[in-house]
């Protein structure tokens, strides 16, 4: 077994039913009058592997094609110019400016956290979440057991009795759906008009609800994901290389918002408005990442998504190559997968054109390319030539250290920096661009893999070992 690794028992056929409800998203007509076509989730659900498999061959012989006709690498040049005016857009946009008071009345929070087997770290969070400065007692803890084995049952009722905004539901060893399934089942229960969901080894500043609160007084803003940053960052390589990565994701995302992108959930430090949740029918419970999924419902349910630096989450970073294979891996199905049960609204342009031409530019860079990486090499070996798709490699790399730049710079909030500054923010930056070439293995591998292996669902949780606790 790979370290910070465990393996669920729930596990489920594609076609099994699903417990909660989702509907076919409205336009914005229909929106104004709150009607909408019943579809199933389950129906949006079948087919994954047949669907994957179809996305593949096209890509493989659409590559090998290019290779082949006169016209292919001016086709490649000219899509790698219309995706690097977007690129250079996003990198350059003026970053928002975001509320810091919240304008009448503090809306109520509910605090959730679905735990298994945490007894390593549960103790300091719910300490930590327990005094949150938030005025008049207006929000809620809930820690949802979920039929944890070792001593997490024990620990929470006694901090229950420390602690009374602090409220337990024990689940049933036969209740399913992984952390999606404990999400929804406590979600009746509480009655916060935000819901803010952490990971049970997340670290957060006291300040943390009074500094989010006031990014939903727009009243389109169905989310909020602030930035996760790695606790244990100093450990090794692949720490290092994760805590790159996390200003890399977190610039992006919110350079993609203030151009009126999309804003992306990283299940960590994630808060969600109770009304855009409702509206597109709770966590999912058929999906592997429950948040890439909620985000992509979200906004094709026309909420927004808004991404910030600060206030931050810190999280454990997995500690070795293995468990990071199998982490990304989860992360890169999970993200495939949404794309697939949701292809048909996408293409119907339900989140507008602004957001769907800028999920087509990430899809592209993030799946396309990394899937195209195999056949382009074996066509290019074969006919003695260049990769075809080499300058678009090219761009993605280069947007990539000039996004991992200025992250690293934008969480420093330094006024004036020093050349040797530059070069230490320099140097994280190659060090990150070697880590992130795990992802072409990753993404190729994943979609290839989709294509061809009976689907099931299999929720895998990250050990939290809680090294950092105090």
């Amino acid at each position: 077994m790979p370290a910070n690794s465990w393996p669920e028992n729930d596990s489920y056929n594609e076609l099994d039913p699903l417990n909660s409800l989702f509907s076919d998203l409205p336009d914005s007509e229909e929106l104004q009058e709150e009607t909408s076509t019943s579809v199933s989730l389950p129906s949006r659900f079948q087919g994954r592997r047949r669907k994957a498999a179809l996305v593949l061959t096209i890509v493989w012989s659409g590559t090998i094609a290019l290779h082949l006709v006169s016209w292919g690498t001016l086709f490649v040049l000219g899509l790698t110019t219309i995706i690097g005016i977007h690129a250079l857009v996003v990198v350059f946009a003026r970053p928002k400016r975001y509320p810091e008071q919240m304008q009448g009345d503090l809306p109520y929070i509910s605090v959730l956290v679905a735990a298994k087997n945490e007894e390593a770290v549960i103790g300091r969070l719910v300490k930590s979440l327990c005094n949150l400065e938030y005025p008049g007692g207006q929000y809620e803890v809930w820690v949802i057991d979920d039929n944890s084995t070792d001593t997490t049952p024990q620990l929470l009722s006694e901090l229950a009795q420390e602690y009374d905004q602090l409220k337990i539901l024990r689940r049933k060893p036969e209740a399913g759906g992984g952390k999606s399934g404990a999400l929804n089942q406590v979600l009746a229960l509480t009655k916060g008009d935000i819901l803010a969901v952490f990971d049970a080894d997340a670290q957060v500043s006291p300040d943390l609800l009074l500094r989010v609160v006031p990014l939903f007084q727009r009243e389109n803003v169905g989310a909020v994901q602030v930035r996760k940053a790695i606790a244990n960052a100093e450990e090794n390589f692949w720490t290092k290389g994760q805590a790159i990565e996390m200003a890399l994701d977190t610039f992006l995302q919110q350079q993609r918002t203030t151009i009126g992108g999309i804003g992306e959930l990283r299940g960590n430090g994630q808060f969600v408005r109770r009304k855009a949740l409702s509206s597109c029918g709770g966590w999912n419970e058929e999906t592997i990442t429950d948040d890439l999924d909620l985000t992509l419902r979200l906004h094709l349910d026309r909420w927004d998504i808004e991404c910030v630096f600060n206030p931050m989450v810190e999280e454990e970073g997995v500690t070795n190559a293995i468990a990071l294979w199998h982490q990304r891996n989860r992360w890169a199905e999970g993200g495939y997968q949404r794309y697939l049960d949701y292809w048909d609204l996408i293409f119907k342009n339900r989140m507008g054109t602004r957001k769907t031409w800028d999920l087509f530019v990430f899809v592209v860079i993030h799946y396309i390319l990394p899937t195209v990486a195999v056949p382009d090499l074996l066509m290019a070996i074969a006919r003695h030539r260049p990769p075809i798709f080499s300058p678009m490699t090219g761009l993605t790399v280069t947007i990539s250290m000039a996004g991992m730049f200025a992250g690293l710079r934008r969480i420093r909030q330094e006024k004036e920096f020093k050349i040797s500054t530059y070069l230490l923010l320099l140097l994280q930056t190659l060090r990150g661009i070697l880590y992130m070439f795990h992802w072409i293995v990753v993404i190729s591998s994943a979609t290839a893999r989709m294509s061809v292996r009976p689907k099931r669902l299999k929720w895998v949780k990250t050990v939290h070992q809680g090294k950092n606790e105090q």
